[in-house]
């Protein structure tokens, strides 16, 4: 079985920092990409941040140059530092993995994670 352990969240002030960590396990299947997504009250789910196998990242204009995520070297744990945090950061955060073998494609979410910025 598959899951997606997320950790890290909290309420935050303004111009600080947190650390997301999502530890991945049950998977028999190669993991293409590793990402974070969020979601604030009453607006869709959105990109945050995305890392694949081979260390290509991707970031969302809203977070770029204040957000890195990274691996592990066994690249089942990803992790999502974002500094300068600001209060439209509030959302509650998931992860999510893809990935294939040769009879599947597949897509795992995190069950989420709460994340509060106070201004």
């Amino acid at each position: 079985q598959v899951q997606l352990v997320e950790s890290g969240g909290g309420l935050r002030q303004a111009g600080g920092s947190l650390r997301l960590s999502c530890t991945t396990s049950g998977t028999s299947f190669s993991i293409d990409v590793l990402g974070w997504y969020r979601q604030a009250p009453r607006k869709q789910r959105e990109l945050v941040a995305t890392i694949t196998s081979g260390g290509n990242t991707d970031y969302s204009d809203s977070v770029k140059g204040r957000a890195t995520i990274s691996t592990n070297n066994a690249k089942n744990t990803v992790y999502l530092q974002m500094n300068m945090l600001k209060p439209e950061d509030t959302a509650t955060y998931y992860c999510n993995i893809r990935g294939k073998d040769q009879a599947s494609d597949y897509n795992y979410w995190g069950q989420g994670i709460q994340v509060a910025v106070s201004s």
